[in-house]
């Protein structure tokens, strides 16, 4: 086997440590369907996992054909280039600006944008159909996610106007809440939303699955620093203290409202600080990284208290606990962002009150964006194929619609299809099966 010569300006110590971020960047999307499916019916646990495990394989084969491309290709001010369309000219050289392979920056990235598509299944989970989600996953990690990983990263108009984002506020977490919002107005609320309680089945997944994306964001904030530099560590470090800032701050919230913590909140919290300190984390000091995790708290939280009181069926709250968290870690960047501590820039409080305008005019341009574009995007496949499951495949569970091929599901499949088409008014709908003996009670005409 021919052995591959140093490729000058290649790091193996940065190297090496960007092979491990990436990987543990990868697993946080697992960790997220863990986390997802804990708080979705148990009828519709798999389901949730699959829309995680999908966004895998449809974002990464997407990323690898003109996604990376798209984000990372020239200086364009809106859009990259196409000159690395299937990972043309992507190999073992350095990419501009960094000490590790582009093979290895291309890979990280792609995790990133995995990760970010998986989050926005959150706002359609338990009606949204398998094959549809698939089809707007490889549109949006396109039109999207490439677009505004361009503007932030990839030598856009953002980045090259001064905005600061260590680590994805713009496309990941951004971009992920406020295309979640979108979605879950286009496809609609669940058809027992606003009726009865529809209450997380499973508390200990959602908190298995908190703890181990806090572990993979070790990598996703400190790998962003693409070296075992001084950004990096600082970086490192203040994914430890926001959270665990966010997580403290939620309790007393949770205490004061109801004389008692959750544990769904604990979970919740430990992802808003995650997020919050995201776009932060290279550029704040570690003091102001833990005084984060107090503020992003604080409007996240009201956002899930009051969201419940709309109509708007935004499920898992993708847009409280990554959107609104993102926002607040952008404008936070522009008051107190330390020279000192990142050697890039300062903020509104260290006398630099131009970069606040610069990361004000992020906070906007993002989330309009990603609203817009994915609003238009779910509206035009909805005029050639159907979005949602039929409300008796609702009612039955997407667990057995989308993925079980035994013969009870599919006989079950079959009934509940054959109502919609004879009996449209029958729309509650009961299943009971034990041993293989079903038994299926309608209400309606």
């Amino acid at each position: 086997m021919p052995v591959l010569s140093a490729v000058a300006g290649v790091d193996t110590g940065d190297t090496a440590w960007m092979l491990v971020a990436t990987a543990l960047v990868l697993m946080m999307t697992p960790a997220l369907g863990l986390f997802y499916a804990g708080l979705v019916r148990s009828k519709n646990t798999l389901n949730t996992f699959m829309m995680c495990i999908a966004a895998i394989a449809v974002a990464m084969v997407t990323w690898w054909l003109v996604g990376y491309s798209l984000a990372f290709d020239g200086t364009g001010d809106i859009i990259g280039g196409l000159n690395h369309v299937a990972l043309h000219q992507v190999g073992f050289e350095p990419r501009e600006g960094t000490t590790i392979p582009q093979l290895v920056f291309m890979a990280f990235q792609a995790t990133f944008c995995i990760i970010t598509v998986a989050l926005i299944s959150g706002a359609v989970v338990e009606r949204m159909r398998f094959g549809a989600f698939l089809l707007f996953a490889a549109l949006w990690s396109v039109l999207v996610y490439a677009v505004l990983a361009h503007w932030a990263f990839g030598g856009g108009w953002l980045i090259a106007n001064g905005t600061l984002d260590f680590a994805g506020g713009v496309p990941v977490e951004m971009g992920s809440g406020f295309s979640a919002l979108a979605a879950a107005l286009v496809v609609g609320a669940r058809k027992d939303h606003g009726r009865q309680a529809i209450l997380p089945h499973n508390s200990v997944y959602v908190l298995i699955g908190a703890g181990l994306l806090w572990f993979g964001w070790f990598g996703f904030n400190g790998g962003s620093g693409f070296s075992v530099g001084q950004p990096g560590i600082l970086a490192f470090t203040n994914t430890l203290l926001t959270p665990a800032c966010a997580l403290a701050t939620w309790f007393v919230l949770d205490l004061l409202r109801s004389r008692q913590v959750t544990a769904i909140g604990a979970a919740t919290a430990i992802i808003v600080g995650c997020v919050g300190i995201t776009p932060a984390a290279g550029f704040v000091s570690p003091a102001w990284a833990m005084a984060l995790g107090v503020l992003a708290a604080l409007p996240s939280y009201a956002v899930i208290v009051l969201r419940p009181r709309t109509r708007v069926d935004e499920t898992l709250d993708v847009l409280a606990a990554h959107g609104v968290a993102g926002f607040t870690g952008i404008l936070f960047i522009g008051f107190v962002a330390q020279a000192a501590w990142n050697g890039v820039a300062d903020g509104l409080l260290y006398g630099n009150a131009a970069q606040l305008g610069e990361q004000a005019v992020a906070a906007l341009a993002a989330p309009a964006y990603a609203f817009c574009a994915t609003f238009v995007l779910l509206k035009v496949m909805a005029r050639f194929m159907p979005l949602r499951v039929q409300d008796g495949e609702e009612g039955l569970g997407l667990d057995i619609v989308s993925h079980d091929e035994g013969r009870v599901g599919q006989f079950l499949i079959r009934v509940i299809r054959n109502l919609e088409t004879t009996r449209p008014g029958s729309h509650a709908i009961s299943v009971n099966v034990l041993h293989d003996n079903v038994q299926l009670v309608t209400s309606g005409p």
